[in-house]
């Protein structure tokens, strides 16, 4: 980092950047123009001499994201070796609710929620699961981003366990620039754009700058991938996906007067080729001609379109106050389709359609419609700040008064569901006739494709059937605060250094699901609101001692403390605190260490969130399907398991893959009584600038996270472990079997019952060669290597493991080590960058009738069958030039190779058995800037 002084006639002392947190004081106002050679860095609110290796900080500068091919800040920081799977994956097509379409960063596995994202020191909005969207930010404004690779909570507050990722935009920008983008995959499909102009202008006594971006993505389809078109078991095993629910109907019979449906006895007919859907002779056997690839009509990836405005200004009041302000506009419209819906009715016995005349179950697939949602989020913000310095007793002082409101308004618009009144008045008797002459007769027992009365590909029935459902959403944050950071006295070592501040925010949420929803009457998922809020109040101290300076082998020893006590409306009190150690023994040697203790508190959604449905994938450890199953055990013969039973999946069809899909609907819900998450973090590193080496820089780091209490999101699969196999009678009262054996019903939600361990180490070697004959070289080498990552929970009780996930690295998005290397050449007006993401081994949990490795593991005392599958490395490559008319033209790819990642058959990250964190092909793109 390089110091300097603002443009103006004012002397100023700044920074050449805006690293430090916009919270944090502004730098002092002299007599005389000066610069600093103090800094302020994410992870501390004092300005210290090389600050910025005194925590494992780790900066992307404008140069790393303009030399790469990425479309997004999230995508960025995703390819990071500390970071971990991708939260709301693109290619979960299943995924619902308010975080679709966000762009959100995992630092250390330890869940988007645990790292905090700032701009430019301010909190960004969150949804109510406590998610903060990184695409809200425009990527034309942002000048570096900084990502505190340690827990901050005692300067922070809430989220700031794993990490702290702290934006910070070009607010002295002057002059224009505008840049395009056009890319898109080598298969043809998945086309992104981007279009943005930023603009500034600066004075002596003010300035303002501004940033518009546009940009596109378009959809990629499952059935335009190798992994994805063939089911969810791959290209080696096509059809063992397929869903029995298929588009041509079946119906049951016999069925009737409550006979159970699923009894082996019941047979399920569909329509013969050319039969008379009157004629109950003119059915046959339901059979595999009849399943359906739903991949077929998925997203792959959604389409995402963009659009966003960020503002800033300054204005110097006087000569020791400055007035700052912020403005910022997002809207965020995502678009999904999925399969048309596997529709499971009864029809009357008076339905004119019916050939049996008796109540008669059928199941269908509604393909002829799709369901498709379109998710518009729009962000509004504004923050401003009053920051100014002062002298007093001889020492400078620095202090600002600031706010921030925050306001995200969803509205999600969903069609494909049928509406379940019209669906009975469609099957009635009375439906097209003159006591219900607005109805549209739906006949279910016509195939998809074949024409007739009452076929569902008639337009104006598919109207009446399918209304269009609307979801709405907002959650505002509201933040006060002020800060003072100065020095207060000398000691023979240097200067004590203090910060010391007071903030007020509040979180308020509702999510309100479309009234058919609510009511249960579509054959959507059902949904309740969610609404609530809390506020907090807190206060924060800082303190950085000088122990020892230029010193035989001490030419550094400080030690930094802070702490922060906070105070919610909800649950009460916390305190947290930091304490580090920077020992410099030599000029070129610096050593670090970092322990703090840290918290996450409950989200709206954890505490008030509406209840929700879902048709889980899971595999029923009672059944004789199953890898390690445990049919016939006491607990399976306790439920009424029979011997010989075999999980039922759609359409009450014996599942033949595994996670199997219920065909009932399980119900999720929040918990009132949660209460905060708490963690320790502790760091210890060394950072090598060898005197005889000019330009390089070495990190090494070794990092500790516990969490505990943590608000874990209960499982299908976890709940019947514990209940089927671990013999925990406590994890059994939710479930309910209906007499073939089959779970027809199962409640869950979240409760502070889990806690987990990781830890591991970071290396970083970063070298500038000398300028050569060839050009410049800079090499960039991060490296991550879990060494642990232990996950586990208790029951109610505390006294029995729930979880059990010891030993999870190796699992997909847990590697044992992600390693990125990046190499630039530069020489004259032409450049080139290549990059390397490297992956190591991953491993996944067996599943019946597909391949496993290691099938005879046993984990923990129990079985544990698993596959590995092996390393993956993709290659990037950009080559630009630097055009006489100010311009700079790129072209590149991204996974130049084509590489393709292994079929992964619990589809991890995502509905496609293949790690969402992977590239889908090879992107192809042209980037042109322009500058003014």
């Amino acid at each position: 980092m390089q110091n300097q002084t603002l443009p103006g006639r004012l002397p100023v002392k700044m920074l050449s950047v805006a690293i430090g947190l916009a919270l944090a004081p502004v730098a002092a106002f002299a007599d005389t123009p000066t610069t600093l050679d103090k800094i302020e860095v994410t992870g501390s609110r004092i300005r210290a001499a090389d600050a910025e290796t005194r925590q494992p900080v780790l900066v992307v500068t404008r140069a790393d994201i303009t030399r790469q091919g990425f479309t997004s800040i999230a995508d960025i920081l995703q390819n990071l070796s500390s970071a971990g799977s991708p939260p709301a994956a693109r290619s979960d097509a299943l995924a619902s609710g308010e975080s679709v379409g966000g762009y959100y960063v995992d630092i250390r596995n330890l869940g988007a929620s645990r790292t905090l994202v700032l701009l430019n020191g301010r909190r960004l909005g969150a949804t109510t699961s406590g998610r903060q969207d990184l695409g809200q930010v425009p990527m034309s404004a942002v000048q570096r981003i900084e990502v505190l690779k340690d827990g901050a909570s005692a300067i922070y507050g809430s989220d700031a366990i794993a990490a702290v990722v702290n934006i910070i935009t070009d607010n002295t920008f002057d002059g224009a620039e505008l840049n395009a983008s056009l890319g898109q995959f080598s298969q043809g499909d998945g086309r992104n754009q981007q279009l943005s102009l930023r603009v500034g202008t600066q004075g002596d006594r003010g300035g303002m700058s501004a940033a518009l971006d546009y940009s596109k993505e378009d959809p990629v389809w499952a059935k335009d991938r190798w992994f994805s078109r063939h089911g969810d078991a791959g290209p080696d095993y096509p059809g063992s996906g397929w869903s029995g629910v298929g588009r041509n109907g079946s119906h049951c019979n016999p069925c009737a007067n409550g006979e159970d449906i699923k009894a082996a006895d019941a047979r399920w007919w569909t329509l013969k080729d050319g039969g008379d859907p009157a004629n109950p002779t003119d059915y046959r056997p339901t059979d595999a001609r009849d399943r359906v690839n739903a991949n077929e009509q998925m997203m792959l990836q959604t389409g995402i379109e963009r659009r966003s405005l960020f503002a800033t200004a300054w204005y110097d009041l006087t000569d020791n106050v400055r007035l700052e302000g912020e403005a910022l506009y997002n809207q965020r419209i995502t678009d999904q389709q999925v399969a048309g819906y596997p529709l499971s009715y009864d029809v009357p016995a008076n339905s004119p359609f019916n050939p049996h005349g008796v109540d008669t179950e059928i199941v269908r697939r509604l393909w002829e419609v799709p369901r498709t949602t379109r998710s518009d989020l729009q962000t509004f913000r504004v923050s401003g700040a009053l920051k100014g310095a002062f002298q007093f007793g001889g020492r400078d002082f620095d202090w600002d008064i600031g706010g921030l409101y925050n306001r995200n308004n969803l509205s999600k618009t969903g069609h494909g569901d049928a509406s379940k009144l019209a669906l009975n008045r469609a099957l009635s008797p009375d439906c097209g006739t003159a006591k219900d002459a607005n109805c549209r007769p739906w006949n279910p027992f016509l195939p998809n494709g074949v024409g007739g009365p009452g076929a569902l590909s008639d337009p104006d029935l598919q109207t009446f059937l399918f209304p269009y459902f609307t979801d709405t959403g907002t959650t505002s944050t509201t933040v006060y605060s002020a800060n003072l950071a100065g020095a207060l006295f000398d000691v023979p070592a240097g200067e004590v250094g203090i910060a010391v501040g007071y903030e007020h925010r509040r979180e308020e949420g509702r999510f309100v699901p479309d009234a058919f929803k609510q009511s249960n009457e579509s054959t959507g998922l059902a949904a309740t609101t969610t609404e609530g809020g809390y506020a907090l109040d807190e206060f924060y101290a800082e303190l950085s001692v000088p122990i020892l300076r230029d010193l035989p082998f001490a030419r550094e020893l400080t030690l930094s403390t802070a702490g922060r006590h906070s105070r919610y409306s909800n649950f009460g009190n916390t305190l947290n605190s930091k304490f580090g150690l920077t020992w410099r023994p030599l000029d070129e040697l610096l050593v670090r260490g970092t322990v703090a203790t840290g918290f996450r508190a409950p989200t709206i959604s954890n505490l008030y969130g509406g209840a929700g449905s879902s048709f889980e994938r899971y595999t029923d450890p009672c059944g004789v399907g199953a890898t390690n199953s445990v049919n016939g055990n006491a607990a399976c013969n306790a439920a009424g398991v029979p011997l010989g039973y075999v999980q039922l999946g759609q359409n009450g069809v014996p599942c033949t893959g595994y996670p199997c899909q219920t065909p009932d609907e399980f119900i999720n819900q929040s918990n009132l009584g949660l209460k905060p998450e708490t963690s320790t973090s502790r760091t210890v590193g060394a950072v090598w600038s060898p005197r005889w080496v000019d330009g390089l820089d070495i990190s090494l780091d070794w990092y500790q996270y516990s969490v505990k209490d943590m608000i874990i999101a209960d499982s299908v699969g976890r709940i019947l472990r514990d209940c089927y196999v671990l013999g925990d009678a406590a994890r059994c009262g939710g479930i309910v079997r209906a007499p073939d054996g089959h779970i027809s019903g199962l409640t869950y939600g979240v409760a502070n019952l889990g806690r987990m361990e990781t830890q591991g180490y970071d290396l970083g070697i970063r070298y500038r060669l000398p300028e050569l004959a060839i050009g410049q070289i800079k090499l960039d080498w991060q490296t991550s290597y879990v060494s642990q990552y232990d996950e586990e929970g208790n029951n109610a009780k505390g006294d029995k493991i729930m979880i059990g996930r010891v030993g999870q690295v190796g699992d997909s998005s847990v590697f044992r080590v992600r390693s990125t290397l990046g190499a630039d050449w530069e020489k004259g007006d032409w450049g080139v960058r290549y990059g390397l993401r490297y992956y190591s081994a991953m491993k996944e949990s067996c599943v019946p009738n597909r391949p496993c490795t290691h099938p005879d593991r046993f984990a923990n005392g129990e079985p544990d069958a698993i596959r590995r599958v092996g390393s993956n490395t993709f290659h990037d490559v950009q080559v630009r030039w630097q055009a006489p008319w100010d311009a700079t033209v790129s072209v590149g790819a991204n996974n130049v190779f084509n590489h393709q990642g292994p079929i992964m058959f619990t589809s991890p990250g995502g509905a496609f058995p293949y790690y969402a964190g992977f590239d889908f092909g090879r992107t192809v793109y042209m980037k042109y800037q322009q500058r003014f």
